[in-house]
């Protein structure tokens, strides 16, 4: 293993893609109209949706399109940590948007963070880090320097090998990292500030999703359970099934509950899930949860709300609430029509992300999007779309 922690500086990088066409139309502003000072206005929370051949910019007190930027190719977006940008994920890299905060025009900027293969992108503790899949590279860099003038100093860390994963930064410097090979991922390592492996857990078959719970305590998702990183050790939590795989983590900074997609049937058909896996990160557990018949879901359509509550978006066209601690359904709201599963993981299906107590809906089937208060269900606001809505991520 050779691990590097180096600075990158902001113009090299800058130079590398400064070449790149930048294409876009935004807003309603009048041009003529002064532009406001963004130094005494308070940043908005804005949406971005990708769609085939582009990206959306809303504002998410409105709904109303505040910007429609052409972008080839399949895209993927993520927060950057900060009230104003979103990383774009391209052939190139890690493409910065800035959404205007409601403020300015947004912009997709000519800013890439180069990466081979760009993956996951995970906030925590003020930084922001980067995962290429195609290198195993890991950029990291202070989520507070991301600006839409230049590139952040960075720091980078190699993985041992190049694969499909995902990294986290603790607040004391400490650095978790999956491990893997592009053939096969087997589970996750822990470097210290100083670069030195401090932890590692190879008993993780096919580890993807991570969350971070409260108190720092990490999980990781298996395909026989979960690993869970507390007290500078893991452990690994089998699960009740020969197979039963979490591949996504839903998490808040102040529940020790992380939650996890579930898959017990390695032969489903589908990306419909009907369980769930409420991990106890103090008690070092897990439990299986089977939804009401009726109530499925994809990685797409779960949350988590301002009580720590559990927020599930059902094809059936509901939105839920459950219990963090026993996944009992104790509200459900009809908000959209009945949907299938996606062919591909890639193709556009309902959506939802959670922000400020409202949880934001999309509809691909009718091109719409929706805002509803989870204190009440009540539909607080909908907005027509010009193009058909595949993921989605918010600022803030």
């Amino acid at each position: 293993m050779r691990h590097s922690r180096t600075a990158t500086t902001a113009a090299a990088a800058f130079a590398a893609v400064v070449g790149l066409t930048l294409a876009g139309c935004a807003a309603t502003d009048d041009a003529n109209e002064p532009a406001a000072d963004s130094s005494t206005t308070t940043p908005s929370p804005q949406i971005a949706l990708t769609y085939d051949g582009g990206l959306l910019v809303l504002d998410a007190e409105t709904l109303e399109v505040a910007g429609d930027l052409p972008i080839e190719g399949f895209t993927r977006v993520n927060p950057s940590g900060n009230d104003r940008h979103i990383m774009v994920t391209t052939t190139e890299g890690f493409r910065v948007l800035d959404t205007g905060a409601g403020i300015d025009e947004p912009e997709l900027t000519d800013l890439v963070f180069e990466a081979s293969e760009a993956g996951h992108v995970v906030r925590h503790a003020d930084r922001t880090v980067l995962f290429a899949d195609g290198t195993g590279d890991i950029t990291l860099f202070d989520t507070a320097d991301l600006n839409s003038d230049e590139l952040p100093e960075t720091e980078t860390v190699e993985s041992e090998a190049a694969h499909h994963g995902v990294a986290i930064e603790l607040e004391d410097g400490t650095l978790l990292s999956t491990i893997g090979t592009p053939d096969s991922r087997t589970g996750a390592r822990v470097l210290d500030p100083s670069g030195a492996e401090i932890a590692r857990n190879e008993d993780c078959p096919a580890v993807h999703g991570e969350g971070t719970a409260a108190d720092e305590v990490v999980v990781f998702g298996c395909e026989n359970g979960v690993l869970v990183y507390t007290d500078g050790a893991f452990t690994k939590i089998p699960a009740p099934d020969a197979y039963g795989r979490m591949g996504n983590a839903y998490v808040t900074e102040t529940s020790p509950i992380a939650v996890g997609d579930y898959n017990s049937d390695p032969d489903s058909e589908g990306y419909l899930l009907s369980e769930l896996t409420l991990i106890d990160t103090v008690a070092l557990t897990s439990t299986v949860v089977d939804l009401p018949e009726g109530v499925e879901y994809t990685w797409r359509g779960v949350s988590r709300g301002p009580q720590d509550e559990i927020v599930l978006l059902s094809a059936d066209g509901t939105l839920n609430l459950l219990d963090e601690t026993t996944g009992e359904v104790t509200e459900s709201w009809s908000v959209i029509d009945p949907w299938e599963s996606p062919v591909e993981w890639q193709d556009a299906h309902p959506a939802l992300t959670v922000h400020d107590g409202i949880a934001y809906v999309t509809e691909p089937a009718a091109d719409r999007i929706l805002a509803v208060d989870l204190a009440t269900g009540e539909t607080v606001a909908e907005g027509d779309l010009p193009a058909t809505p595949n993921e989605i991520a918010i600022t803030g």
